[in-house]
């Protein structure tokens, strides 16, 4: 068998996530007590028994599920033939396979969600799923729209989430419906993720990531930005300063994994998402979830 491990993004957040593995593993909670002090808050206390509105603040999701995967990951002395990450999960697939450091990791993924606050707050935007619409026809409206709107993730056949300025998104998902999408839904986000409109962000999150260092990893890790195994630090780094702006291409992901002979997937980490995911990219593959911890 080769084993692909992968890692989901925001969203998949949920009060208790982590506790189990805190009061029962000692290296479990060393990690989450560093986590506290690197963060300079007690992130542990939101997680095991927070709402689901102090989950949602920015300086927590982020951090927080990057905790509970990375942690579980490290719990379960993971050895991958390959990893990947949606998004926010390609920093827990970097540290999972040895490339960034926990420390570092924490650091980075907190800043880049307070870089991505200030730029939602200074570019207003949103996002949305178009469901039951082939790719090339979603990037044509798009381009045909005007303002900033672009196709943002590529989440598995006949599921893309467009992203960008909240007017040019509305009308993007009008042309969508009469083009015969079965459904264009706007998402409860606070703003254009994966977009032109996160720039300020991209460059933030590039000055802080150029400061880490970056090890090859144990495993290639297929990224967002190219959907391609990367080992080679420097391309692992240039490919995670252009997320923020880029398109993910979860479904050429999953499908690229599949055809490099990968035959079993793990999801670490909150949530099911990416199983659901995986299985409508290859109805064949076998997913399963370690979230429950």
């Amino acid at each position: 068998m080769k084993k692909a491990y992968v890692f989901p993004g925001q969203g998949a957040q949920f009060s208790g996530m982590g506790k189990d593995l805190y009061e029962n593993n000692a290296e479990a909670k060393a990690l989450f007590d560093k986590a506290n002090e690197i963060l300079g808050f007690n992130i542990t206390e939101i997680m095991f028994g927070g709402t689901a509105d102090e989950l949602k603040q920015t300086k927590v999701t982020q951090p927080a599920v990057f905790l509970h995967s990375v942690i579980l990951a490290k719990v379960m002395g993971i050895e991958p033939a390959a990893v990947a990450g949606h998004s926010l999960g390609e920093f827990s697939a970097l540290v999972a396979a040895g490339a960034l450091s926990f420390e570092d990791g924490l650091r980075l993924v907190s800043k880049r969600a307070m870089a991505m606050q200030k730029c939602c707050e200074s570019q207003p935007g949103g996002m949305a799923a178009i469901l039951g619409l082939d790719d090339a026809k979603v990037e044509q409206v798009c381009e045909e729209i005007d303002g900033v709107v672009v196709a943002a993730n590529y989440n598995c056949p006949g599921q893309l989430v467009i992203s960008g300025a909240d007017e040019a998104v509305d009308a993007a998902c009008v042309k969508l419906k009469e083009a015969g999408a079965k459904r264009a839904l706007r998402l409860p986000v606070g703003g254009a993720f994966h977009s032109p409109l996160m720039e300020a962000a991209r460059a933030e999150l590039e000055q802080a990531i150029s400061e880490v260092e970056f090890k090859e990893p144990v495993c290639p890790i297929y990224q967002n930005v190219d959907a391609k195994p990367q080992t080679d630090p420097e391309i692992i780094k240039t490919n995670l300063i252009a997320q923020l702006t880029a398109p993910v291409r979860w479904t050429q992901i999953a499908k690229n994994m599949i055809a490099d002979g990968v035959d079993e997937f793990t999801e670490l980490g909150p949530g099911t998402v990416l199983q659901g995911l995986i299985k409508k990219a290859d109805a064949n593959a076998v997913v399963e979830s370690k979230a429950t911890m």
